[in-house]
């Protein structure tokens, strides 16, 4: 059915930079969870460093089970590191740490993108789940083919949560960067280097997921297009 039908090729550009992001992440963490930081700071170290740098004493650092299921909590104000990076000393963990530290730093400054990514979460939950059930319904039911319509606008606000979470990402990543370089955490040229590449790696899964959301919009415009032709 529409799974499988022509309209599937849009998504091959996606599909490759998907692929290629996910061992780019890979590679990255494989190879600098092994490179230890000549400061022998923690993840935990950095991420509590940089709150206290940016004055947010009342934000705690808690460890959590789980790889890599590091994340700011902004309701409670806590930053949540794996075990494998708040006790880690390895570059890609203080990367990780500041990264996460920096999305605590961007809620404090009420940095206006990261404000618009919260306020799109629950619309946005609704549009990946019922959007495409909205257009299954619509083209195999003519009676109700109106609602082929109403899932692509709803599957809409999903695309543009995904398109709004790249400036947030990328901006945290540049203040962990800058955060580690001046704050002498990372000394090291190869270190930052290694940093610097942890980033970029985990940058790109989120611009394939965009760019997957967007072709997926597309497709699903192109499908309309042809019942209405």
């Amino acid at each position: 059915m529409f799974l499988f039908d022509y309209t599937i090729i849009l998504l091959i550009p996606a599909i490759i930079l998907t692929v290629y992001a996910q061992a780019k992440i890979s590679g990255a963490y494989g190879r600098y969870s092994k490179m230890r930081s000549s400061s022998g700071a923690t993840g935990a170290d950095v991420a509590r460093a940089l709150l206290n740098e940016n004055g947010l004493y009342d934000v705690q650092v808690e460890q959590v089970a789980g790889n890599l299921t590091d994340h700011y909590d902004p309701r409670t104000h806590v930053v949540r590191l794996s075990s494998g990076v708040y006790n880690s000393t390895s570059i890609a963990a203080l990367a990780v740490a500041a990264h996460e530290t920096g999305h605590a730093v961007q809620h404090a400054d009420s940095y206006v993108p990261l404000k618009l990514r919260s306020a799109f979460v629950p619309v946005a939950s609704f549009g990946s789940q019922a959007g495409p059930i909205l257009i299954l319904v619509g083209l195999f039911l003519p009676s109700i083919s109106f609602l082929l319509d109403i899932g692509i606008y709803v599957f809409a606000f999903a695309v543009l949560f995904q398109i709004v979470t790249l400036p947030v990402e990328y901006n945290a990543s540049n203040r962990a960067l800058a955060f580690l370089g001046d704050s002498g955490i990372i000394k090291d040229t190869e270190e930052m280097t290694g940093a610097r590449k942890m980033l970029s790696a985990a940058a790109l899964t989120y611009v394939a997921a965009a760019l997957t959301a967007i072709l997926t919009l597309l497709r699903f415009v192109w499908i309309a297009q042809g019942r209405d032709d």
